[in-house]
């Protein structure tokens, strides 16, 4: 089958957005006209398919739908911006352009990203491009943020935590370059460059994707044990790097993560990665690309509900992806090696690097970088840019560390941050320092049910248990999202909640703490009286009958909460 005219050689049914994608050419579609169309602060439905490749999704503000409805008014329309940088690091002068763009263009908050980027919400259509433009003035992107290609590439967020964390942070710098869309589109829309080939006369080329890119979106994490911030398993290409006396080894492979699934829809399901060999630091771009070509070639494209990878390999088998690599890499992977996780959370306050720098890592509650009238938290990181020599960068956890800082500016920065009252989360809940949540209402038009606006609330009143109980300070994974997209990976989560409608969800226990296990549906379709009357007692039995170093996900196993998932193929049973 053609990597670069998939669609036109293959007699298999397609998808509505394989038929968009194959007649964009290359993401171009008529996305420059929408955007000049001064009627409608929208675009055509097959363009704002298009647009998510440039790193956008057109939304409308759900709060207002019902009024302006009643007024006649087409819905509040506007944009989420998602900006990626590979690891999540960026320059202060980075963060001040994110800062000033978010002010200019959007609702005047930054939100950080469980894939280490930014977001920027409530961007109307006729600030789209001027947006853009600042932000590659500062040598960032959006392109390929979103959209059936590789997503943003995870990694620890301390590279200068050690010699091995800057090596992976190099590699998954490489990776996302080398898997970089080649589309001009990006260029001749957003930055007024000339169109310098014609497309349509077969002289561009995507030589990884094809013309009609990917079936679903790709996801590459790598991890650093004993830490898995990036939740390692739950990406489509998960890297473990193994290490050993400070030097990097190579990397296990994971593959066939994801935690997307559908109410409803037993053939839907999140699924963990599976280990299935070594490479060395040299063989990983060459992996990437063939791992990526196999989907690309073998991914569902008649139903996007089943299109991503992980039913791709779910449905052929494990041993036949591995042999389908093998043979398009001609040569095997090692044996896998040893390694151990025992987190996925983020360490808060300062710590010391291995080039003798320091590094703050402040806790920002579902990553909503905002001012409110008693925290300031939005111009405490501005004002700590405008001196600050060193880096920020985003972590899996939606927190954020002001990296490399000097022992000279250490005092500076430490005085802006009391100046401002910015938290390593320490006067909080481990169970709070902890939780993420997706953005959900208002703007995502996917959601069902709150996420980030309710979660802090439905914390409040879970830590009065957690104090009864004696369990402040004892560290369990929540989530919540407002639908079962997964984008907060709640399938992880010793305890997540996933919409199903206003106010109501599904209660799921029995995730590995160091995010390397599913967990499994307790109660389906409960408010916040009933979540709280379910958590109650099993919070209590586990204080009381614990066993020494037993994470909470363990014990609702044990104690027969919930039976173990060894596979998302079991997610249902």
């Amino acid at each position: 089958m053609s990597d670069n005219n998939l669609l036109s050689q293959s007699s298999a049914p397609h998808s509505d957005v394989e038929a968009i994608k194959h007649r964009s050419d290359y993401l171009r579609g008529t996305l420059e006209e929408s955007l000049k169309d001064r009627i409608t602060g929208s675009i055509s439905e097959d363009d704002n398919r298009l647009m998510k490749f440039h790193g956008s999704y057109m939304q409308d503000d759900r709060d207002v739908r019902n009024e302006r409805s009643k007024q006649k008014l087409e819905p509040a329309y506007q944009f989420m911006v998602r900006v990626r940088a590979a690891g999540g690091i960026v320059t202060p002068e980075q963060w001040l352009m994110m800062d000033r763009v978010a002010r200019q263009h959007g609702n005047g908050t930054i939100r950080l990203t469980t894939r280490q980027s930014f977001q920027l919400h409530g961007v109307i259509k006729w600030n789209m491009k001027k947006l853009i433009q600042e932000v590659n003035d500062e040598l960032l992107s959006t392109l390929a943020a979103c959209g059936d290609v590789n997503r943003n590439v995870m990694c620890n967020p301390n590279p200068n935590q050690s010699e091995v964390h800057e090596q992976v942070y190099e590699w998954a710098q490489k990776v996302s370059r080398h898997l970089d869309p080649h589309t001009r589109a990006y260029h001749e829309i957003w930055l007024d460059e000339e169109k310098l080939v014609d497309s349509r006369e077969g002289d561009e080329q995507e030589p990884i994707y094809g013309a009609v890119y990917l079936p679903r979106k790709f996801k590459i994490g790598i991890a650093v044990p004993p830490a898995n911030e990036v939740d390692v398993f739950s990406q489509d290409l998960g890297l473990i790097a193994i290490h050993e006396n400070g030097h990097l080894l190579g990397f296990n492979v994971a593959v066939g993560g994801g935690m997307g699934m559908s109410h409803g829809d037993p053939k839907t399901y999140p699924q963990v990665a599976r280990t299935i060999g070594f490479i060395t630091p040299d063989q990983l771009i060459e992996v990437a690309e063939k791992t990526v070509t196999i989907q690309r070639d073998y991914g569902d494209r008649a139903v996007r509900k089943h299109a991503r990878f992980k039913y791709t390999i779910d449905d052929r088998g494990i041993e036949w992806f591995i042999d389908e690599l093998q043979l398009r890499l001609g040569w095997k992977l090692q044996e896998a090696r040893s390694y151990h996780f025992d987190h996925n959370g983020d360490r808060y306050g300062w710590v010391k690097g291995s080039d003798n720098n320091w590094h703050f890592t402040l806790y920002i509650q579902n990553g909503r970088v905002k001012d409110e009238n008693d925290y300031l938290l939005m111009t405490g990181l501005c004002e700590i840019a405008k001196v600050h020599t060193g880096d920020f960068r985003l972590t899996p956890n939606q927190n954020l560390i002001i990296g490399n800082v000097t022992s000279q500016k250490k005092k500076k920065i430490q005085e802006l941050i009391e100046a401002y009252g910015l938290t390593d989360g320490t006067a909080y809940s481990a169970l709070r320092r902890n939780s993420m949540a997706c953005v959900a209402l208002p703007t995502c038009g996917l959601a069902m049910a709150e996420a980030e606006r309710y979660l802090p609330t439905l914390l409040d009143k879970i830590e009065l248990i957690l104090d009864e109980a004696g369990l402040r300070d004892d560290e369990i994974v929540i989530r919540m999202t407002g639908c079962p997209n997964g984008c907060a990976r709640p399938a992880l989560a010793e305890i997540s909640f996933i919409g199903k409608a206003p106010g109501k969800y599904n209660l799921y226990l029995g995730g590995g703490f160091a995010g390397n296990r599913l967990n499994k549906l307790y109660r389906e379709n409960i408010g916040e009286t009933e979540i709280l009357n379910e958590l109650r007692p099993i919070l209590n039995r586990y204080a009381k009958e614990r066993t020494e170093g037993e994470h909470f996900g363990d014990f609702c196993i044990r104690g027969e909460y919930v039976k173990e998932v060894h596979s998302g193929l079991d997610f249902h049973a």
